[in-house]
């Protein structure tokens, strides 16, 4: 992008087509006073003739240059002046076999990969990883800036993403194992910001991991853990309609509250888009502005061509372009 710095300067150019203006209007040298020979009146113009005008639109063409090169012209590179630090986040995404109850519609586990692929959206500038748990739980997706690649992984209904693993609800691994993925890898930076965004519909049930130990091994690394509980207080599901949720908000709140981050309940959909706004609005990736190595003057770019003009009308306009007075 291309901007002036002193851009002021830019209103002087308003007298270049007055200059040409002038130019066009000065009266031509009066012809001789003896008689001209017919045919030498329609002989042919020489180039000199033709380019008589030459020096003034030189010098015209000069002092617009050099009004531009005044107004300074600078190139800003965009990349340069903004630079972003994000952060590293891990979503912990349940997909037990209750997250396929419609009370959130078409299920649970779609309203959450809904919320989820819209909060990496919104994320441009922040490492994601993605960690799916059920009985079990097992890295997605690593760490990346490629969202698009993600957003792919995220896409199957939970019945491929659960292929052979066991049903249940493993929230204690699955924090342990969203926790390590984010441990600082060698030339991290170890102030950088670690968030797991965990989401349940259920109570620990399964695997080897407390929730207790996992949420204060986590918070040795210096990962903030964001608790998020989704469902209603009954939703029909598979062959017990009417089935409590088994949602375990206390648990949820200490793994929370022990890693300095906070727990949510949604109880349907925009609830569940609100907390994840509200979350994104806590864990904002910081941007900073670049060195003055990101703007590059251009105005030498015009004084050349302008100092090349004012040379070339000097030397045409003392020799062959050169006026005799009258």
């Amino acid at each position: 992008m291309v901007t002036f710095a002193d851009p002021l300067w830019l209103a002087a150019l308003a007298l270049v087509p007055l200059f040409a203006w002038r130019a066009m209007r000065r009266p031509r040298a009066p012809g001789p006073d003896f008689p001209v020979a017919e045919s030498a009146a329609a002989a042919p113009r020489t180039w000199a003739a033709r380019l008589r005008g030459l020096p003034t639109g030189l010098r015209i063409a000069a002092f617009a240059l050099g009004v531009l090169a005044l107004a300074r012209p600078q190139r800003v590179d965009a990349s340069a002046a903004r630079e972003a630090e994000g952060i590293d986040i891990v979503l912990a995404l349940d997909a037990s076999s209750s997250m396929e109850a419609p009370d959130f519609f078409p299920s649970r586990y779609e309203a959450a990969k809904d919320v989820a692929a819209a909060f990496i959206a919104d994320r441009p500038d922040d490492r994601i990883g993605l960690v799916v748990f059920s009985g079990e739980a097992f890295t997605a997706a690593p760490l990346t800036l490629d969202h698009d690649f993600l957003l792919r992984v995220l896409a199957p209904p939970r019945s491929e993403m659960t292929v052979g693993v066991a049903d249940g609800t493993a929230i204690g691994t699955a924090l342990a194992t969203a926790a390590a993925r984010l441990r600082p890898a060698p030339g991290d930076d170890p102030r950088r910001g670690r968030v797991v965004i965990l989401l349940t519909d259920g109570e620990n049930n399964a695997g080897a991991v407390d929730p207790t130990t996992a949420a204060e091994a986590a918070a040795a690394l210096g990962v903030r853990v964001y608790a998020v509980g989704m469902g209603t207080e009954s939703a029909p599901f598979g062959v017990a309609p009417g089935r409590p949720v088994g949602l375990d908000e206390s648990a949820l709140r200490e793994v929370a509250e022990l890693t300095g981050g906070r727990a949510f309940r949604a109880t349907d959909a925009g609830a569940l888009y609100r907390i994840y706004d509200e979350i994104s609005g806590l864990e904002r990736t910081s941007v900073r502005d670049a060195a003055p190595a990101g703007v590059r003057d251009l105005f030498t770019l015009l004084l050349w061509p302008a100092l090349a003009f004012l040379v070339l009308d000097t030397a045409l306009a003392t020799t062959r372009l050169r006026r005799v007075p009258a």
